[in-house]
């Protein structure tokens, strides 16, 4: 044994580490990690992936650092390396992919698959998670929850785990996809046929639960009851869940605070509307999928004017592709202009107003949305108006005299001040950035009703 041995030290960190968090986070992260060895300075961990690496490093390094150093009284250094996967394990996998035929799946679609899902910085982090967890169901980042706005790909993400998981484990997973939806349909129609035991051993049995639009699930008691069952028989047999919201969990209504505390236990990820370059990536994508000839300036045309989500860009590609064969004609970019107008109109922010912003801007501060328009200063009232008038510049085409107007007159410079201090708070206040969204999201949702 050498002189640098802290394998001890790493041991009495974990008894300190597993006193300070949850156990079900101790369990997600640090169950995961293994003393490998020691160096001059230095610990050796291993881990299983290069994204488990990184979430430890963001997550618990410092405090592993921390503890550790305290511990031995140096200042000890901390290095990681990912397990080799059992070479036997591999080969064995692939021989059974090679003999036997896995059919498909029958709740899944076919075309929601890792395959078809293009990566971007707006979706990078969900769908590392997305595959670390097709490998390994139950061992990590359970439960997963995936949020974000309308067709950003939650639901292709979470088929495309069970494509993985179907296609990983030759067929032997016991897998099952359900809206929150048709999981409520479900349990009324075994209710009313007398079989609540039926139910409960369907769901209870999975190996792997895929649950879409958790979102419905709001007022819904006797549901929430039956689900919070399931989670907990799930979750003690170490199977994996994966659910679907359009918002963050803290931002349900009538969900029960025990059925919100499961939801959020494991690994969160929201997906944010893609970039330029991820657009048009979709689109080439889709393009090529349906095995059809579009030149790149129409794409570019469509990932440049349809910022709002996937599904709209794929709505004005499959109209298109209708007005081709129809007309027989092929399209132009001149066409394209044509026939994609209304839709470039319609997905646009324009729909949207100071007055609505106000509003939810009060709403979401607890504020009426005139003391925004008034001369009042106060932290409570001024702090507030800035972020709206940051919003209002973000989401709407109004000048900075326009916007300064509908907050009570104000000059445009008062306008300008508040959106740079916004920024600036932006890059200093980890906070600030949940707060932009979450009143942004409100504004979206009440302008698209």
């Amino acid at each position: 044994m050498n002189s640098w041995n802290y394998e001890v030290f790493w041991k009495e960190m974990l008894n300190q580490i597993k006193n300070s968090i949850s156990k079900e986070e101790f369990s997600m992260w640090f169950n995961n990690i293994s003393y490998c060895s020691s160096e001059e300075n230095t610990i050796v961990l291993s881990v299983p992936s290069n994204f488990f690496m990184d979430q430890i490093k963001q997550r618990y390094l410092p405090l592993i650092k921390e503890t550790i150093g305290e511990l031995s009284g140096d200042k000890i250094n901390v290095s990681f390396t990912v397990a080799k996967k059992d070479i036997k394990e591999e080969t064995n996998k692939q021989k059974i992919s090679q003999t036997e035929e896995i059919k498909k799946h029958p709740d899944l679609r076919e075309d929601y698959s890792f395959k078809n899902f293009v990566v971007g910085e707006n979706n990078s982090f969900a769908a590392n998670a997305a595959l670390a967890i097709s490998n390994n169901p139950g061992k990590s980042y359970n439960p997963f929850l995936i949020y974000g706005g309308v067709g950003l790909g939650k639901t292709h993400l979470l088929q495309a785990i069970g494509h993985a998981v179907h296609k990983n484990f030759a067929g032997k997973k016991k897998i099952v996809f359900v809206t929150a939806e048709d999981f409520t349909n479900e349990f009324v129609s075994y209710i009313k046929k007398l079989k609540p035991d039926a139910f409960k051993n369907k769901y209870r049995s999975q190996d792997l639960l895929l649950i879409d639009d958790i979102h419905f699930f709001q007022n819904t008691d006797r549901i929430q009851e039956e689900l919070f069952h399931t989670f907990n028989a799930l979750y003690g047999a170490k199977k994996q869940m994966v659910f679907t919201c359009d918002r963050p969990v803290s931002e349900l209504k009538n969900i029960t605070d025990r059925m919100k505390s499961r939801f959020e236990m494991g690994l969160k990820v929201e997906l944010n509307p893609p970039a330029f370059e991820t657009r048009l990536a979709i689109l080439k994508n889709k393009v090529e999928s349906l095995n059809i000839s579009i030149s790149d300036d129409i794409l570019e045309l469509i990932a440049q004017n349809i910022t709002s989500n996937v599904r709209d860009m794929e709505a004005a590609l499959t109209k298109l592709v209708a007005y081709a064969e129809l007309v027989n004609k092929k399209i132009t970019k001149e066409i394209a202009q044509q026939q994609l107008i209304d839709v470039f109109t319609t997905t646009k922010p324009g729909g949207i107003s100071i007055d609505i912003i106000q509003k939810k801007v009060a709403e979401y501060f607890n504020l009426s949305h005139v003391d925004l328009r008034g001369r009042k200063r106060t932290k409570a009232i001024a702090f507030p108006r800035q972020i709206g008038m940051y919003i209002a510049r973000e989401l709407t085409e109004y000048s900075t005299t326009e916007i300064g107007s509908d907050f009570g007159d104000r000059d445009h410079t008062t306008v300008i001040y508040a959106i740079q201090k916004i920024e600036g708070s932006l890059k200093s206040d980890p906070t600030m950035e949940a707060i932009i969204n979450n009143i942004i999201r409100a504004v979206k949702e009440h302008s698209s009703k």
